[in-house]
């Protein structure tokens, strides 16, 4: 455990948020996440670190299966047109790497340079599922505990409806 994650469960715990902790073989997509997770309640995640066209970058927390129309996007939170942001960019502003990408980085951001956006629809789960700042857990908690932690580190998210775009 690195002293990021260290920090998160004493932050947690300052905050009094119960949570689960569910270890398991690294993961890198999705796909790869449901083979090792399907067993775990809840709502389980699927995190879009974004760069808008003004430069200002997002992670944007979906269901795990929903498909993001990113052409409105923008639109539903209030930013110019995005792309993905850079691997490098995620690591120097969230201290994470592809494959870890979660809602909770934003212990890591002291600067205040992402936006944190969660799709409405997953504040209506019991618990919701996200990484521990690495793809080799995963984290269970109440969504609101995770605004409330958010919010505690300075990054009150975005609650709105995310736009997807329709599954064949």
């Amino acid at each position: 455990m690195n002293g990021a994650e260290a920090r998160l469960y004493a932050d947690l715990a300052a905050l009094g948020i119960a949570y689960e902790l569910h270890e398991h073989a690294p993961v890198f997509t999705v796909e790869e996440s449901s083979q090792h997770t399907r067993h775990i309640n809840g709502a389980h995640t699927k995190n879009l670190f974004l760069k808008d066209k003004n430069r200002a970058f997002w992670l944007v927390s979906v269901p795990d299966e929903a498909r993001v129309d990113l052409k409105a996007l923008p639109d539903a939170i209030g930013c110019g047109r995005v792309s993905f942001g850079k691997a490098e960019d995620m690591e120097r502003l969230l201290g994470i790497s592809p494959g870890s990408v979660t809602a909770l980085a934003a212990i890591n951001d002291s600067s205040g340079s992402v936006r944190f956006v969660i799709d409405a629809g997953m504040t209506k789960a019991e618990t919701i599922n996200c990484h521990p700042l690495r793809n080799s857990a995963t984290l269970s908690l109440a969504p609101y505990d995770l605004v409330r932690v958010l919010t505690h580190w300075q990054h009150p998210p975005i609650i709105t409806a995310i736009p997807t775009l329709e599954t064949a």
